[in-house]
């Protein structure tokens, strides 16, 4: 599907967005957007391109990769060897990081088409088309794209954030709100992959995730981290190796799979890595070190090669746990990067059932930002429209409904397949708000306890599903109001396990119902479900064997 003209609206005045993608679950992120006579291609992340693909004649003018992660550009090599004239354009490293999305060929067959721009470098396409890089601080060489139209009557600015990171992370800086202040797009297209969700500051992630790692070693338990190739696996290996807490010990790292192969592409990239990367890489080696604890080594062939345990493993997130094997006269703690959904968890409890000594955990340590950096983003840049794509379609909308946007801002958080206008005027156009759903019910208090009744339409709402996951709710007041959350199976499972169970606790380590660490107590929210010694739920009894 095309996007179709418009006879209504001068072709030179003419502002679109047609997403071929949007990032929800799985699919990609790829957008089309017109700027007068001119097409461009923001990404192409999709899996399959027969959208793209089905005219004689190139789906755009110029096409911009924002960074190398799956989701922006697998698709980029097959649109390429369709339309061999069709120019690409990325970053510089954005450029050398593409190879590692098709590493099914060898590197030598890999055709070299991404053209790279330096930095603030401003770059005419065609006249009155000018294009702009800003370093996005997601992942070495994520790029947010300023694309200026110089129209006879006035001049159009487009914002593409590309996946955004506002705080430092270990091996990129992140974005500059100051260097986008003055840039007055009049769209910004927008990640909105956490939607309004708040996280705490990035030195308190990794703060929390070195502890699970520590307690599990101290617990005799290896630790897996199974990780996307790119970005998040480099960072892990880099808070491992600079943290005061594992500095100079003794335990071995091993990487495996395409997460190896993209450190080596990461040590060719050094002297674009930050000032402080690269003083680190004059006193110690960035990757693959035997001579400094903890040794960082690469895994070759299955785990039944490493030498001594606890280790730490970090492994491509593609690994299928039917068929690859721990050692099984071994314990191991496996932590997932969030958002783990209920979905993902039960597939991986799934995957897991053959292996006897395992504890399933996730931890939050986010390359994109939060609700709170991505609003303070769009009330720095003030643009007229402002487009969300990259994020659950529930996420995408709970941005849209925020009031604090709504009033200020044209909304858009299209699926894919759907053209939209973006008409740009001297004056605000006040958007239509979302319309809101109200449920009426019941209240009624016994001795004991209160009722709440609601009726079932609420089931319906998306929303429904995370907050009913467990059954379980908490109340709190918040001012005049009470607010009701659902709580989650982590939650209920405890996240503090700062100290072992005691034999008086009431817990899943002394229940009658937890066997080999699942919970087999039909009556339990947590039925069926793997459970830690330290988790807890109403259904507890007591085992006085």
């Amino acid at each position: 599907m095309s996007p179709a003209r418009s006879e209504s609206v001068s072709d030179r005045d003419r502002l679109s967005c047609f997403p071929y993608g949007v990032g929800h679950s799985t699919e990609g992120v790829c957008l089309s957007i017109r700027l007068g006579p001119h097409r461009i291609l923001l990404d192409c992340g999709l899996q399959d391109l027969s959208s793209l693909t089905r005219d004689r004649q190139p789906p755009a003018d110029w096409v911009f990769c924002t960074n190398a992660r799956r989701d922006r550009a697998r698709g980029l090599l097959e649109l390429h060897e369709t339309y061999p004239q069709l120019p690409i354009y990325g970053s510089e490293v954005t450029a050398k990081l593409l190879p590692l999305n098709w590493l099914e060929r060898p590197l030598d067959e890999i055709p070299r088409f991404c053209q790279g721009i330096p930095w603030r470098s401003l770059q005419e396409l065609s006249k009155g088309l000018t294009i702009e890089l800003f370093p996005a601080g997601n992942l070495p060489g994520s790029a947010a794209i300023l694309l200026s139209y110089a129209a006879p009557e006035r001049t159009y600015k487009v914002l593409y954030t590309g996946d955004f990171f506002l705080s430092n992370s270990r091996l990129v800086e992140g974005l500059s709100v100051e260097s986008l202040r003055g840039s007055s797009p009049d769209i910004l297209i927008i990640e909105g992959t956490y939607g309004t969700a708040r996280h705490p500051r990035r030195r308190q992630q990794e703060k929390q995730l070195i502890e699970k790692i520590d307690r599990a070693l101290a617990e005799n338990r290896s630790v897996l981290l199974p990780v996307p190739p790119l970005g998040l696996g480099q960072e892990i290996l880099m808070l491992l190796r600079s943290h005061h807490q594992f500095t100079g010990r003794d335990v071995d790292i091993w990487v495996d799979g395409e997460v190896a192969i993209a450190c080596d592409f990461y040590l060719e990239l050094l002297p674009q890595l930050p000032t402080s990367v690269q003083n680190f890489a004059k006193h110690q080696a960035l990757f693959w070190d035997e001579q400094i604890l903890p040794h960082l080594r690469r895994l070759s062939g299955n785990f039944e090669k490493i030498p001594r345990y606890p280790c730490i493993a970090i492994v491509d997130d593609t690994l299928d746990f039917r068929t690859e094997r721990l050692p099984d006269s071994e314990l191991w703690t496996i932590l997932w990067p969030e958002p783990l959904s209920s979905e993902r968890r039960d597939e991986l409890e799934q995957q897991l059932l053959e292996w006897p000594n395992y504890q399933l955990d996730s931890y939050l340590l986010s390359e994109h930002s939060d609700g709170r950096n991505t609003t303070q983003l769009i009330h720095n840049i003030r643009p007229q429209h402002v487009i969300f794509v990259r994020g659950s379609a529930l996420n995408l909308a709970d941005l849209t409904s925020l009031e604090e946007l709504q009033n200020r801002y044209q909304l858009h958080s299209p699926p894919a397949g759907t053209l939209v206008e973006l008409p740009v005027g001297d004056t605000f156009i006040q958007p239509a708000p979302p319309t809101e759903t109200n449920y009426e019910g019941e209240l009624n208090e016994l001795e004991t306890s209160v009722n709440i009744i609601l009726p079932n339409a609420i089931a319906i709402d998306p929303h429904w599903k995370n907050f009913a996951e467990t059954g379980i709710v908490e109340a709190r007041w918040q001012g005049e109001e009470l607010v009701l959350r659902g709580l989650s199976q982590r939650e209920l499972l405890g996240n503090s396990q700062q100290t072992r169970p005691q034999i008086d606790l009431d817990c899943c380590g002394t229940c009658l119902h937890q066997r080999s660490q699942r919970c087999y107590n039909p009556a339990s929210p947590l039925y069926s479900f793997k459970v830690t010694p330290d988790g807890y739920c109403p259904a507890f009894e007591m085992n006085n064997e």
